[in-house]
């Protein structure tokens, strides 16, 4: 069952969790991350990507960088911009974006779930990925971006989190992309232990969004069991900072494929290889987003077309049917040639939040062909976990994004 712990947050000062709220640090390239830390000097992006504040020939990776954060941190709060609660809470957050809210129990989970399988991934995490955020975690001595997971709904939870809203937020901002944050705090203990004693009887949490900052967050647990050898299981470092939502609130967005090249065939031999596998007809840009399972989006030298695939391959299996892998499977791999989509230069994934003009753009730059793909479902996802299985990688793209630096959880306290 799920340990879900309140905890002793660090958050903004009143009136500037607006100005101190970024996205994650990993949706932005090193000169973007520069040019927004620039940009905003209270952005939390300045701690969760310390590199912007040293030469742009400074190694982002050095010892000095993650130095810089800890500083950082530790000076804000010095200074007031941060506060540090004197009592464990668990916090609501509300996200809304064009109309659709989302609201999720901001807390600390347990680093032994995600060992033994309570907390469920669907991705694999790449080693180098997980190192940045390791040591950042390590020597910070902090969690400063929580980790986005789902559970199955429970009627008892959501009616305690719809008493909770009927209060004065602690926060209540739109962000530049116009997104709406809303923050509470659970101040009844009656109703935090309620949501202690609900979710123990939850039998498992799904990682929706935050792979690598999961798994690094567990590992630098791990290291501090290892520095600790008397520890109790109580301290903080055996928890990591997470924002917990009911998976039927939760919005996929596709996650869309552009190769560089049609691996030395011919416009006129690549349709026929699709062919064998897809039904392929001209559509109009207005029709291009596929509208069902199974359904792809094509632009190739300036025309979309559909692909549906073939009843021979499809599949019932959690992952073999994925549209990602179908697509994958046969088309990308066969035909053009992408063997390891993780790894290979040849492909790149573009977010749906970007819209099918960014797959023109690519397609019609420094790329060939583009695929619009129908998203995945929750359910996909979340039977993928339940069998113990792994979807190919940026299978999904959830949109709207939990923002940093409302919410840090200290290691050491």
């Amino acid at each position: 069952m799920a340990i879900v712990k309140p905890f002793f947050c660090i958050r903004p000062a009143a009136g500037l969790a607006e100005q101190v709220a970024s996205l994650p640090y990993d949706v932005y390239s090193r000169a973007e991350a520069r040019k927004a830390a620039e940009k905003n000097p209270l952005s939390f992006l300045n701690i969760d990507r310390p590199e912007t504040q040293f030469p742009e020939d400074t190694d982002m990776y050095g010892a000095e960088v993650y130095q810089k954060a800890r500083e950082l941190l530790e000076a804000r709060i010095r200074e007031g911009i941060f506060t540090e609660d004197k009592t464990e809470k668990f916090f609501i957050y509300e996200l809304t974006m064009n109309g659709h809210s989302q609201t999720g129990i901001t807390a600390c989970c347990s680093v032994d779930d995600y060992i033994s399988g309570v907390i469920k991934r669907h991705e694999n995490t790449r080693e180098e990925k997980e190192q940045d955020r390791i040591c950042h975690v390590d020597v910070v001595g902090a969690h400063t971006g929580p980790i986005f997971l789902a559970y199955r709904p429970e009627r008892e939870l959501n009616r305690l989190v719809a008493q909770v809203k009927d209060e004065t937020p602690l926060y209540d901002f739109a962000a530049e992309d116009g997104i709406v944050h809303r923050i509470w705090a659970i101040e009844n203990p009656a109703i935090a232990e309620a949501v202690e004693t609900l979710f123990q009887q939850i039998p498992a949490l799904y990682i929706a969004d935050g792979h690598h900052r999961a798994a690094s967050a567990v590992k630098v647990g791990l290291k501090r069991r290892t520095e600790n050898p008397s520890y109790t299981g109580k301290e903080s470092f055996n928890y990591f900072l997470a924002v917990l939502f009911p998976a039927d609130q939760l919005k996929i967005l596709p996650y869309n494929r552009v190769v560089k090249d049609l691996n030395g065939l011919t416009p006129e031999e690549f349709f026929k290889e699709a062919e064998k596998s897809f039904e392929i007809s001209r559509v109009s840009t207005e029709s291009a987003a596929p509208e069902k399972k199974g359904e792809f989006g094509m632009f190739l030298d300036g025309c979309w077309y559909r692909l549906t695939a073939r009843p021979e391959v499809r599949s019932e299996d959690p992952v073999a049917g994925l549209d990602v892998s179908i697509l994958q499977d046969f088309l990308l791999g066969p035909v053009l040639g992408i063997g390891d989509p993780k790894t290979d230069k040849r492909i790149d994934f573009i977010g749906g939040i970007r819209g099918l003009a960014e797959l023109e753009r690519r397609a019609g730059s420094d790329m060939r062909v583009a695929f619009s793909m129908y998203p995945t479902s929750m359910e996909e996802l979340l039977r993928v976990a339940d069998a113990g299985q792994l979807m190919p990688p940026k299978s999904t793209w959830f949109e709207p994004k939990l923002r940093s630096g409302l919410f840090i959880h200290r290691l050491d306290r």
